[in-house]
This record gives structure tokens, C-alpha cells and sequence, in this order.
């Protein structure tokens, strides 16, 4: 099922978006649930997480993590949001694996582990949310091996790790969520058999597929549809509206919202549309960059201009540099261990190439405080610029 089938729609209103049952083989197999000229309250920022203390017991002092919280100059406080995963140190033994967000993680002290020298207790605060709660259980697997990730010390990549960790394991409150409504819908017929069951009900999650006037599909975001009421479309004609009361936490931020409007008249063409938003706006753009377009597979060669006059964050840094290697509209990775990855091939310009980046200085000045302890404490932007060289990119500094 492709979406641009649906653009065109018999009716006063153009489709905005698709219910769609994916098929994980091919997107030919999908099933159409539904269409929609709107969706309201789709744009929400998640309710902040209650805050609690956790004790990371028997972290090794040879971790990225131990080494960022304990460095004698400038001992790193404020960790922002990572994740736990928990797994059988052992693969083949199986069991389950547990994972859990942590949000906006802050250090509240650190001290080395009582009888083992070579491990460090960290204790943090921080909002703490199970990936799994729907699943229920709590059942540790046999020899668990605890993993953090933390991108403001590791980037997509392990932080470090600990034994055990005080305070996780402890009732928490269901985190509330605001309804959807899905406005002018006309429903397919796997929708309508759901709703003609009045009370809730397990129902498996769909994908709300958002696009732009021309049939593109900009996102796609995961609703869960246990609970669901249907009345008359405010519309008109045969169409309903849909509220979805409880469709989960993965919806774009309202900071997205302005963002999304310029991106649902189609791919940008002009560069430097994103530099008007602030970092959270522009993070937003760069997530609907995912979709391309691309440049031609494994092309090298010649001479491409980035303009840093705007690149002051890391969303802005990305986005630069997709614009001067793809084109408006495009990415070259969605951080820097994406951004290696490109470079070593696939459907992007590769290496060997000069870039002229413009504004260097500016950048340079704007990343200074972004220090990515992995990489031996460089800045972003220095860490930008060492990738590319190594990879064989020549870069000239203006």
C-alpha cells in the first residue's frame, strides 16, 4: 500500500493521515485502517516524570561514566537523559531484558565501592520510566549485566555499567498521557470491527502515518488503540471522529508543531529554513529529515560549501552538513556515529571530497562547551571535523 494513493480524496478535505497495520516485510503488504483530515492533540510534550534516587552500585572505574563523574577538574553533574537496559550477562542462557528511561539524570554523589577499589557507587536523581510496563513483570534475569547509555558522555553507545542499582525496582504511578483525536476520519473496515466493541479492549498498536499535500509520508508514530470512541465527524457527511484516550507517549513535542507545517507543504528546497528555531525545533527537523531525499550510491568527488553562520548546536551542525553534502531537506546521519557511518558508503557522497566550511568560527565558538568525553574530550565540533579528515574528507577551515 503506497501512500501516495491516498493524497487524492473523494470528498472536501485532503488526507493528512493514514491508519495503517505495517506489514514488517513490505509496505506493499500494509493494511489500511483508516483515513484522516486531521488529527488534533498528535503535538504534546510528555508530563515530567516524578523524581527519584537510584544508587548505580559497583560501577568499574574504567568506564566512560566513572571516569566523566569523577574527573578531578571538571567532574560531570548533569548526565541529561539516558536509558538502563538489563540482560543476562550470558546471551545464550536467555531470560528477559529490561529497559528503562532516564530522565534528565543528574549526579548527587559518588564514592568508591565499599571493599572493591576498582568500582565507584554513583548515586543520581532522575525520572525513571519503564519501556515495558504494559508487559508487567519484574523478574530479573539469572546473572543480569547492567548497561547505561548516557549520548551526552557516549553518543549511541554504552556509558558504562554496575552490579546492582538501589531504588529501581519500586511501584511507580501509570504516567498520564493526553487523548488523540482523529478528525474527518472514514474508517476501513479492521477500524470499524474495533469499534463495534463497546468496551476496552487489548487491541494491538497502529501506525499513524503523517503526510505531507503531495502523498509523501513525513512520520510515522505508534498508537495504541485499547480505548476508543467514535461519534459523528464535526465534518459532516458519512465521516467520524475518533478519540483514542489512551495512545501512548510517542508523539512529536509541540515544539514540532510550526516545524511540521513547513514540512507538510513538501521537502524543503531552501537551505537554512531550520536556523529560525531553537534547539528543540530544530531537533524536530532534523527528525523529519529520516526520509531523505539522497544522494546518488557511493558518489565522490568535488567541492561542497557548509554554512556554519547557523550550525550553533548539534542538531544545527547535522543539519549543515547534510545541506552541503545532499541538498535541503536531507541528513547525513542523526549524530556523529551516523555521520561515520556515511562516510564509509551507501546511498550519500563519500570520500574522498573537500568540504569548505564557512563560518567555521562561529561554530567552533558555539560547540566549545559540547565536550564529548568518549572521544578523549574534544568538542563537537572538533569531533565533527577529526571524523571527516580521518575518512578522508579534505576540509578547509574559513
Amino acid at each position: 500500500m503506497r501512500s501516495e494513493e491516498h493524497v487524492g480524496w473523494e470528498g472536501d478535505f485532503l488526507v493528512r493521515y493514514l491508519l495503517v497495520q505495517e506489514d514488517t516485510g513490505d509496505e506493499e503488504g500494509d493494511v489500511l485502517w483508516g483515513r484522516c483530515a486531521e488529527v488534533e492533540g498528535l503535538f504534546a510534550d510528555a508530563p515530567a516524570l516524578p523524581r527519584e534516587v537510584l544508587t548505580l552500585r559497583g560501577c568499574p572505574r574504567e568506564s566512560l561514566l566513572v571516569q566523566a563523574v569523577t574527573a578531578d577538574l571538571e567532574p560531570v553533574r548533569l548526565l541529561g537523559n539516558g536509558m538502563l537496559s538489563i540482560e543476562p550477562a550470558d546471551p545464550a542462557s536467555g531470560g528477559p531484558a529490561l529497559f528503562w528511561d532516564l530522565e534528565d539524570t543528574a549526579v548527587l554523589a559518588q564514592r568508591p565501592t565499599p571493599g572493591d577499589p576498582g568500582r565507584v557507587d554513583i548515586v543520581v536523581g532522575a525520572g525513571v520510566a519503564r519501556y515495558d510496563d504494559l508487559r508487567g513483570g519484574r523478574r530479573l534475569p539469572s546473572s543480569p549485566r547492567f548497561e547505561l547509555w548516557f549520548p551526552s558522555i557516549r553518543g549511541d553507545n554504552p556509558s558504562g555499567g554496575c552490579r546492582s542499582i538501589d531504588g529501581l525496582f519500586t511501584p511507580r504511578p501509570h504516567r498520564p498521557t493526553q487523548p488523540v483525536h482523529l478528525i474527518g476520519c472514514e474508517p476501513a473496515p479492521p477500524l470499524l470491527a474495533l469499534l463495534c466493541h463497546p468496551l476496552p479492549q487489548q487491541a494491538d498498536p497502529i501506525t499513524l502515518r503523517c503526510l505531507d499535500r503531495h502523498g509523501r509520508t513525513m512520520a510515522n508514530y505508534r498508537l495504541g488503540l485499547d480505548t476508543v470512541e467514535a461519534r459523528p465527524s464535526v465534518l459532516g457527511g458519512t465521516l467520524i471522529d475518533v478519540t483514542i484516550t489512551d495512545p501512548g507517549h510517542d508523539r512529536p513535542t509541540l515544539a514540532a508543531r510550526t516545524v511540521w507545517e513547513i514540512w507538510s507543504r513538501g521537502v524543503p528546497t531552501r537551505p537554512n529554513q531550520w536556523a529560525q528555531f531553537d534547539a528543540e525545533g530544530r531537533s524536530a527537523w532534523l527528525n523529519l529529515t529520516r526520509v531523505g531525499p539522497y544522494g546518488l550510491h557511493g558518489h565522490s568527488g568535488g567541492t561542497y560549501h557548509l554554512d556554519g553562520q547557523h550550525a550553533t548546536d548539534r542538531s544545527g551542525l547535522l543539519l549543515a552538513l547534510g545541506e552541503a553534502l545532499l541538498g535541503p531537506g536531507a541528513n547525513y546521519g542523526m549524530n556523529l556515529d551516523a555521520v561515520e557511518d556515511n562516510l564509509c558508503g551507501g546511498p550519500s557522497v563519500v570520500p574522498p571530497f573537500t568540504l569548505v566550511w564557512h563560518h567555521a568560527a562561529i561554530t567552533r565558538h558555539a560547540l566549545a562547551g559540547h565536550i564529548l568525553h568518549h572521544l578523549g574530550g574534544l568538542s563537537y565540533f572538533e569531533a565533527t571535523v577529526n571524523i571527516l579528515r580521518e575518512k578522508g574528507v579534505t576540509i578547509v577551515l574559513q
